[in-house]
């Protein structure tokens, strides 16, 4: 049988059962770890994750919430809400202004991105909020060891903290009108709870939702501010995507696509494949075209004061974000394109006429000189200082990673001794799926960190790393952090030397039992890529850079050996 046939024509699953690779698991598991990278990546470059079109449509009826939730929040303003009147008032200050409050409660409560099963979460499907409201659980603080914020488990104090940030984003939720006084609890409370456990902060989407927020405080003023904090992320998000990256990005969310589904189709996105899984020209073509159009139409919409240029540069911008939302991007960041979008098409369309540069307050202009600025600058030149959300580096590839190697069953004292909501993610799936399936679904994440050309700094790291790696439990460190602090969304950060000295002062790792590998962002303008590895009972040993230019002529599988 053919590949494309071996693809093309699967029998229905369950709900939750994967796509199965086309090979044995148990002779999968014998093979040589080289061997064993090399059959996943080529099973993902024609099935993705293996996602089985119902969870597509769980997604899909999560942004219909998303959406109808909001209609709620503005039904309690008098001529709002209805969706038979949508286009009456869809562009009212408030009902703007609503979605950027309900937005950042979705995500802070952990219900957007790095929810469901296509961020390793089945039970539950969340972290967020069953985390952040438990006392005991694991924290990154912003500055550990500094009094009464410092520590690494969440405190009561802790707890009452987000308790209260979400009372009164509610509050002004479901207030008839916004002002002054109801968003000020925000604005002092999030950047608190920051200081306290940078999950938080990062989990409600601060660098975008928070920076729109303070617009809200200038009443003359805030329509302009806000059209910035929107041609910002889209320029920031362009410019961080001209690299070497990218276009393997594009290779791996295509092959997981919905719209993609058939092995003929996904094979063009490599140079040769099975052999040969560099992205190909059609893929790097795709990839500059996406990264030109995401720089021109925002320059467009901010020059523009509507007519023809206005409406073409909406039009593109709509496409753009659809094809990102309809290919179901791995960590499912669906509901902030949901709201760039409405975004877009009020402030850009309905309040075209408002000049992005008209902003009075010189407070503000300072404030958004150093949101949009001077943090995302600082963030894409120093990347180990800043998240990659606050720089604005979205999904283009160039992500801080880790990888977390348990030795045997070691991972049991994570269960054993860490307070948490979630088991690990094979725990979780007992009982929805056999063995087999668990094990090849676990295994999709491999050939998804392996794929994009970051993860081939691992070839030389993982020997570096262990001895003989068939003797540990390889883990994700994406996994690691969503099941100990509770979300995970690429941030490499919330899983890196901070985090392994909090698991080690919980669980006491012996020497040799869990090793980790850190793998940082490369800087722009350099051409590297900085290294640790470390063990968790004796700390750091050994750092260094790899050079990308020489991870272009590798495969995403380590060299195997010849017989």
């Amino acid at each position: 049988m053919t590949d494309d046939a071996q693809v093309d024509s699967m029998p229905p699953v369950p709900l939750l059962k994967p796509i199965p690779p086309p090979y044995d698991i148990g002779e999968w598991q014998r093979k040589p770890f080289p061997e064993r990278v090399k059959m996943v990546c080529q099973s993902w470059a024609l099935q993705g994750y293996g996602t089985p079109s119902p969870i597509y449509i769980v997604y899909i009826l999560k942004i219909a919430l998303y959406v109808w939730l909001w209609t709620v929040f503005c039904s309690v303003t008098p001529g709002l809400g209805d969706l038979g009147s949508f286009s009456a008032w869809y562009y009212e200050p408030i009902a703007f202004q609503k979605a950027v409050l309900w937005s950042m409660a979705f995500e802070g409560l952990g219900l957007g991105c790095g929810s469901g099963p296509l961020t390793g979460r089945y039970k539950p499907p969340m972290g967020g909020a069953l985390y952040f409201l438990r006392p005991g659980t694991t924290k990154v603080s912003l500055f550990p060891g500094i009094p009464v914020f410092g520590g690494s488990k969440r405190t009561v104090l802790d707890v009452l903290l987000y308790a209260a940030h979400m009372f009164f984003l509610f509050r002004a939720l479901v207030a008839p009108e916004l002002s002054t006084d109801l968003l000020l609890p925000t604005i002092v409370l999030l950047p608190l709870l920051g200081l306290t456990d940078k999950t938080i902060f990062l989990a409600s989407r601060a660098e975008h939702y928070y920076t729109a927020l303070v617009c809200f405080l200038f009443a003359g003023d805030w329509l302009a501010g806000s059209k910035l904090v929107w041609v910002a992320i889209w320029l920031w998000a362009a410019t961080s995507k001209l690299n070497h990256h990218f276009p393997s990005v594009v290779a791996v969310m295509q092959s997981n696509s919905p719209l993609t589904r058939m092995g003929s189709v996904r094979k063009l996105f490599y140079r040769s494949y099975p052999d040969d899984l560099r992205p190909s020209r059609l893929t790097h073509l795709m990839a500059h075209a996406g990264t030109a159009v995401e720089l021109v139409f925002p320059v467009v919409l901010v020059l523009s004061d509507g007519g023809m240029p206005t409406t073409v540069a909406l039009t593109v911008m709509l496409s753009f974000h659809i094809f990102i939302t309809s290919s179901i991007p791995m960590g499912v960041p669906i509901e902030w394109n949901v709201i760039m979008v409405y975004g877009a098409f009020v402030l850009f369309g309905h309040y075209a006429d408002v000049s992005a540069f008209s902003i009075g307050s010189p407070l503000l202009i300072a404030y958004l000189a150093f949101a949009l600025i001077a943090v995302p600058l600082f963030g894409n030149l120093v990347p180990s200082r800043a998240s990659f959300l606050c720089s604005m580096r979205y999904y283009a590839g160039n992500w801080a990673y880790s990888v977390w190697l348990f030795k045997g069953d070691c991972w049991k004292k994570i269960d054993a001794h860490i307070t948490k909501v979630a088991p690990g993610l094979h725990a979780q799936l007992e009982g929805m799926l056999d063995e087999d399936a668990i094990i090849a679904s676990m295994s999709k994440v491999l050939a998804f960190r392996s794929m994009h050309l970051h993860g081939r700094c691992l070839q030389s790291l993982l020997p570096k790393a262990v001895d003989d790696i068939d003797a540990y439990e390889y883990l994700d460190g994406e996994l690691v952090t969503g099941i100990v602090v509770g979300w995970n969304f690429g941030e490499g950060h919330l899983h890196n030397l901070q985090l392994l000295r909090s698991i080690q002062e919980q669980c006491g790792f012996e020497d040799g039992e869990l090793r980790c590998i850190f793998v940082e962002s490369q800087p722009m303008g350099r051409g590297t890529h900085a290294w640790t590895i470390a063990d968790a009972a004796t700390g750091v040993r050994e750092t260094g850079e790899i050079a990308v230019k020489d991870l272009l002529g590798l495969q995403p599988w380590p060299a195997i050996p010849s017989d």
